[in-house]
C-alpha cells in the first residue's frame, strides 16, 4: 500500500477532506504567523487592558474597524465610539519578523493605518496584548511540538523495535526490559521528573526542545513494542531470507525491507499519537512547566486566563486558545480514524 494510495484515499472521503484541510489551514497559519498577526507576542497596552474584541466592516470603499473608549477600568468596560473608525491598510509594513526563520520581512496582512488604533481582532489580555497575535504565534509551538515529537518517537521505536525483532535472543530480552521499565513508569510523574532535572540548564526561548524531548522520552516505548512484534513477523518472509542470504547489513535490510511494509502503521499511529504531545504541552504549560514567556503556546495562554476576574466579567475571548486546541485533537483524530479505516481492511465503516 503506497503513500499516493492513501492521500487518495483520504481525500475520497468527506470526513477525510474535512480533518486534512482543517489541518492545513492550521499548519499554514502557524507557518505564515508573522505575516497574518499584526502586533508581536509582547507587545503590551497597558491602557487597553481586557478589550473586547473589535468589528470590522466596509466603509467608504474600505475595511475599517470599530473604535473603543475605556469607560469603567476596575472592571475593564468599554464603549463603542459612535461615528470614529480606524481605516484598515492591507500589506502595511510593521514589526521585522522572519518567514520560515530565513527571510526578514515588514509587511503585514492587515494593520490600523498609521497606527492610529488598535484592532483586536479576539480582543487583549491582562496586559493590553493582542489575544489574535499570540493565538497565532502560539499555534507554531502547540502544532509543531506534536510533530517533531512525533519524529523522534518513531525514530526511537523504529530503531528499537526493529532491531530487537531482527536481531531476537539477547538484543530482544535487553530492548524489551528497557521497555517495560519505561512502559511502568506513570506517565505524569516521568514527565515532571524530567520537566525539573532539564530545565535549569536551558534558557526560556529552548524550552520548546525540552518539552519535545521529554515527550518524546515518554512516548516511544509502546511504538517499539508494537514494531517488534511486526518486525518479528515480518523477518520470515523470503524476501527477507534472500536478503540475508546476499549478504546484506542488517540497517540495510530494516530500511529496504522492512520498513516500507511499516509505514501504514507509522501512519496512522503518528497521527493518533499528535494529539497525545498537543495535549501534554498544553497541560505542563498550564501548570506552569511548559513554554514560558517571552514565547507564547495555547497552553501558556490558558493558563494565563486563569484569573477569577475573566470568569466573573465574562471576557470568554481568552478562552479561545482551549477552543484551538480542541479543533486540533478532533481533526487529528478523524483523521487517524480515516487512515485506520484505509489501511486495515478489518476496521471499514460505510
Amino acid at each position: 500500500m503506497t503513500l499516493f494510495y492513501i492521500f487518495r484515499e483520504v481525500f475520497r472521503r468527506p470526513l477525510g477532506i474535512f480533518s486534512a484541510c482543517v489541518l492545513g489551514l492550521l499548519y499554514m497559519t502557524a507557518i505564515f504567523a508573522g505575516l497574518l498577526a499584526p502586533y508581536q507576542t509582547n507587545e503590551q497596552d497597558l491602557n487597553r487592558t481586557y478589550h473586547p474584541p473589535t468589528k470590522v466592516f466596509w466603509k467608504d470603499g474600505g475595511l475599517h474597524v470599530e473604535a473603543y473608549k475605556l469607560v469603567d477600568p476596575s472592571e475593564a468596560r468599554y464603549e463603542l465610539v459612535e461615528e470614529l473608525s480606524y481605516p484598515i491598510e492591507l500589506f502595511a509594513r510593521g514589526y521585522e519578523y522572519r518567514l520560515f526563520g530565513l527571510i526578514p520581512l515588514e509587511r503585514h496582512l492587515f494593520q490600523v493605518k498609521d497606527d492610529i488604533g488598535p484592532i483586536y481582532l479576539l480582543g487583549s489580555d491582562s496586559t493590553g496584548r493582542d489575544v489574535f497575535s499570540r493565538l497565532i504565534y502560539g499555534s507554531q509551538v502547540s502544532l509543531f511540538i506534536g510533530l517533531i515529537g512525533i519524529i523522534i518517537t518513531a525514530s526511537l521505536g523504529f530503531l528499537v523495535g526493529g532491531l530487537s525483532g531482527y536481531f531476537g535472543g539477547r538484543t530482544d530480552f535487553l530492548a524489551m526490559r528497557l521497555v517495560e521499565f519505561m512502559m511502568a513508569m506513570p506517565g505524569l510523574y516521568l514527565l515532571l521528573a524530567l520537566r525539573g532535572a532539564l530545565a535549569p540548564h536551558f534558557p526560556s526561548d529552548q524550552m520548546f526542545f525540552v518539552i519535545v524531548v521529554i515527550l518524546a522520552l515518554i512516548g516511544w516505548a509502546g511504538t517499539a513494542r508494537i514494531l517488534r512484534g511486526m518486525t518479528l513477523a515480518l523477518r520470515q518472509n523470503q524476501y527477507v531470507m534472500a536478503a540475508e542470504s546476499m549478504g546484506q547489513p542488517p540497517i540495510a535490510i530494516l530500511l529496504k525491507h522492512i520498513l516500507p511494509n511499516l509505514v501504514s502503521y507509522l501512519l496512522v499511529a503518528a497521527t493518533l499519537s499528535i494529539p497525545g504531545y498537543v495535549l501534554g504541552e498544553a497541560a505542563l504549560s498550564f501548570l506552569g512547566l511548559g513554554i514560558q514567556e517571552p514565547a507564547a503556546s495555547w497552553g501558556l495562554m490558558l493558563s494565563q486566563a486563569q484569573d477569577v476576574k475573566v470568569f466573573y466579567l465574562n471576557f470568554w475571548w481568552l478562552l479561545i486558545p482551549g477552543f484551538a486546541i480542541f479543533i486540533t485533537v478532533i481533526a487529528y483524530n478523524i483523521l487517524g480514524d480515516v487512515l485506520r479505516d484505509i489501511v486495515d481492511p478489518k476496521m471499514q465503516t460505510s
